[in-house]
């Protein structure tokens, strides 16, 4: 099965002093030990280097120069695979944002929900598992749930 891995995860993984950088980490373990195929996609990957490079000072910022950044972006590319933007990813979302009748910030989570809608992937990996319920084809999955009662193998890399 495939996995769309949401921002906000990477974010967590990158973020070394977070509570949920652990269960980020049991998720990616679990999902390798079953051969999942683990993606991500350009927004995702421009989100991420937003929040990276943004100011402390400002709203979720990380504070951290590009070279931080790019390095820990080449470990993304080096264990994920990246679902590449189409026309029909774009045309994908243009028909969702009209059927569902979605604006503002919601309009991200929308092209998102195209991207797995194109490669077919229904999975991903998130927090934020409200964001994703008017997409049916979407299985929103927090990786806390994922991991409960989950033995980890101590063996296994991650990125």
């Amino acid at each position: 099965m495939a996995y769309l891995f949401d921002t906000n995860i990477f974010l967590r993984l990158a973020e070394r002093n977070s509570e949920l950088r652990e269960p980020v980490i049991d998720a990616i373990r679990l999902l390798r030990s079953r051969d999942e195929d683990l993606s991500y996609t350009p927004q995702i990957i421009s989100e991420f280097w937003n929040v990276c490079t943004r100011p402390l000072s400002t709203r979720g910022g990380f504070g951290l120069n590009i070279n931080q950044t790019e390095r820990k972006l080449v470990l993304i590319e080096k264990h994920f695979r990246i679902l590449p933007d189409s026309l029909a990813t774009f045309n994908e979302w243009r028909k969702l944002v009209k059927e569902k009748s979605i604006v503002g910030v919601q309009v991200h989570d929308a092209k998102i929900a195209a991207s797995m809608s194109i490669h077919g992937v229904r999975n991903l990996l998130t927090f934020n598992s409200s964001d994703f319920k008017r997409f049916e084809f979407v299985k929103a999955v927090d990786p806390r749930a994922l991991t409960e009662g989950w033995s980890e193998d101590p063996d296994l890399e991650i990125v």
